[in-house]
């Protein structure tokens, strides 16, 4: 029988936010897989766990994905870990996952290990409704972006986007050139220590100097009729 696959949901900042169903199962498996093993590591001496952490990312190939198979295959139980959040969401576990499914059947149990997720965080401060909402991830940086802020202007449900430092200003200016009126919630570095949520039109958050350029950003955008 192949042994179990574990995607362990892990803080998103703040590493109290951590369930004890989480450490146990990092306690007990065989090997964590890590999107960044420093940032792993950290969790992981924070709470005086010693399993042994191996990478595992979007540049992991083929014969890495064998590799983990043939451990599970073999009986192993291991854990999926991404820097922060939950696996599958925005980083390559769902390919994992996938992939071990495809070659192992029934015989491969997945486990969710439920936690902290930018998505729902952000969708909670915003106000906005949230019974119906779509998230669409990063943005392209340059193939396809135009027609995914065009989609996005066009949708009237609740959108959540990811975004980084470095393209915050831009794609909030994008977005307020199509939909300038559209409220919005811009919510940086949630659950860390210089955490802000900050509230307004697209053109109001885009304005200079409205949105400081640092840290991790979720944008929520509300629907309209």
């Amino acid at each position: 029988m192949a042994g179990s696959l574990y995607l362990v949901g892990t803080p998103i900042g703040n590493l109290e936010d951590v369930s004890p169903r989480a450490l146990r199962t990092l306690a007990q498996v065989s090997v964590i897989l890590a999107e960044d093993t420093r940032v792993t590591k950290k969790l992981l001496s924070r709470h005086a766990i010693a399993t042994p952490v191996e990478s595992f990312h979007e540049y992991s190939g083929q014969n890495k994905i064998a590799r983990i198979i043939d451990r599970l295959r073999g009986g192993e139980s291991l854990a999926l870990v991404t820097d922060a959040g939950t696996p599958g969401v925005s980083d390559p576990g769902a390919h994992l996952v996938a992939e071990a499914a495809r070659a192992l059947g029934d015989e491969l149990t997945v486990v969710p290990i439920p936690g902290p997720s930018a998505v729902t965080a952000a969708l909670s401060v915003s106000g906005f409704p949230a019974d119906e909402f779509r998230f669409v991830g990063f943005l392209p940086v340059k193939k396809g972006r135009a027609a995914m802020l065009k989609g996005i202007a066009d949708d009237r449900t609740t959108i959540v986007i990811f975004e980084s430092p470095h393209r915050i200003v831009k794609t909030l200016t994008e977005l307020a050139a199509l939909s300038p009126k559209r409220n919005a919630v811009v919510a940086r570095e949630v659950t860390k220590l210089f955490e802000t949520i900050q509230r307004g039109t697209l053109t109001e958050l885009a304005a200079s100097g409205a949105v400081r350029p640092q840290g991790e950003f979720v944008i929520v955008l509300a629907p309209f009729k």
